[in-house]
């Protein structure tokens, strides 16, 4: 293997997702076309690449974190992006298979800016389609022909069993007024962390990275996904919709347990009894208490203790990644890559 170059200049985080998109793309539409045609519709349409009638559309397919981690950590660890295309591939199949069946139980009716594929092609087809998903990640893996093939499937394997553990939870967690921040940073752990900790794995072992450097890579990525987490719970009370393809307050609309939610909830502050008649209310919250609830939620120093432990879990992240004794350009691209994904709206 030949590592790349150590010599030219590191890309900006912009330039190394669009390289990436570059990269693995074409292997994903290619395994995205071995699908049944009714399968194969759906999941097009929820990637971006077409319209609902099969119309090809240039669209917003998301910034593809995931696989491109996967193919960075192949070249960190001197290996090369091209033989760790399938651990890409798998990584996002995976990703978009928990994405069709969230968005079937928080029914979200936008992701991407596009209504979302339930309410396009309905529940059973969407959830269908996330399953077909899960699937070819699989398969990709497995015919491969890597000699780490095995290996990688089942870190795949144990990251969905994290990802459907913390998904349960946070369901979970929407009926119950006791929630601690130490359970919602667990399931964070699980739900979000466990899927970029196996990208950065997997593309790790893709690369031929020593079995210590496959772990200093996943931990780096198991605290990259706390801070991402973290990052995605702020935009879902104050991203801007024109970023996050949500509306304004989504996740108090639901009256999800978020991690600034709880955060707030647990202060034990004014704002943060307030903020649980709030929630507690059987019926829709109307605009004006969603603003407020969201005013509650920063009062109690949700906001501020959320954007604190985003940062303090970003340092850790990146002091794990120089554990693996990097190679120094896709380490200083794998840095610009991690700070971009954690200082998205705030």
């Amino acid at each position: 293997m030949v590592p790349i170059d150590v010599i030219s200049q590191p890309r900006s985080a912009a330039d190394v997702l669009a390289w990436s998109r570059g990269v693995v793309d074409p292997a994903m539409r290619a395994a995205v076309d071995t699908l049944p045609a009714a399968m194969r519709r759906v999941a097009g349409y929820h990637f971006g690449w077409w319209d609902a009638d099969g119309t090809p559309r240039e669209g917003d397919a998301g910034k593809a974190i995931r696989p491109t981690l996967a193919v960075l950590c192949a070249e960190a660890v001197g290996g090369s992006a091209v033989d760790a295309v399938p651990a890409a591939v798998a990584v996002e199949m995976v990703h978009n298979f928990s994405l069709l069946h969230d968005d079937v139980m928080d029914r979200d009716v936008s992701r991407r800016h596009r209504p979302t594929a339930w309410t396009v092609f309905g529940v059973s087809a969407a959830i269908l389609a996330g399953d077909a998903l899960l699937t070819l990640a699989y398969d990709v893996l497995a015919v491969s022909g890597h000699a780490r093939a095995q290996e990688a499937m089942r870190m795949v394997s144990s990251a969905v069993q994290d990802l459907v553990e913390g998904q349960c939870e946070d369901v979970s967690f929407e009926d119950r007024s006791d929630v601690d921040l130490s359970e919602c940073l667990t399931m964070a752990g699980e739900k979000t962390g466990a899927l970029l900790a196996c990208s950065t794995a997997v593309g790790a072992l893709f690369g031929g990275g020593a079995a210590d450097q496959v772990e200093h890579m996943r931990v780096f990525g198991e605290h990259l996904g706390l801070a991402f987490q973290l990052v995605d719970d702020l935009l879902g009370i104050w991203g801007d919709p024109q970023v996050t393809g949500k509306p304004v307050h989504s996740d108090l609309v639901s009256r999800k347990k978020s991690l600034p939610v709880v955060a707030a909830l647990t202060a034990g502050v004014p704002a943060a009894d307030e903020l649980a008649l709030l929630y507690g209310r059987p019926t829709e919250l109307s605009d004006v208490e969603l603003a407020r609830a969201a005013e509650l939620v920063e009062l109690a120093g949700g906001r501020s203790w959320t954007q604190r432990e985003s940062i303090d879990q970003l340092d850790l992240a990146l002091a794990e990644l120089s554990l693996a004794a990097p190679v120094d350009r896709a380490a200083a691209e794998l840095t610009a890559l991690a700070r971009l994904v954690t200082r998205r709206d705030r």
